[in-house]
């Protein structure tokens, strides 16, 4: 959903990524670390945001506000689909499992 500010959207998901903790990311290096919320912060830099803070299950994403055409359907994918693989085939990505993305992956 929007912000209060053009450039802001909030992100509710079904699950809690960081517990009661909040964490945030301005840059790739400081979402350089290998828990989920790290990922998910490195993907959406990655992507476009400026910003990214997660409190539990809510992540909160800054980009100018031009920018949100095209950034919020990649946000929207990289939500879904980071937790996409359990069990034996776990990872981060169709690319560390070796595998092709599904054909809904935003380019």
């Amino acid at each position: 959903r929007p912000g209060a500010r053009p450039e802001i959207r909030f992100f509710i998901c079904d699950r809690s990524i960081t517990g009661m903790a909040i964490e945030v990311y301005a840059d790739l290096e400081s979402a350089a670390g290998a828990r989920p919320p790290d990922v998910l912060a490195h993907r959406l830099i990655e992507a476009g945001a400026t910003k990214v803070t997660i409190y539990s299950n809510v992540v909160t994403v800054e980009a100018p506000a031009e920018r949100w055409t095209d950034l919020e359907p990649k946000a929207v994918y990289t939500l879904e689909h980071l937790f996409e693989f359990y069990g034996d085939d776990a990872g981060w990505s169709f690319e560390a499992r070796g595998m092709e993305p599904q054909e809904s992956k935003v380019q």
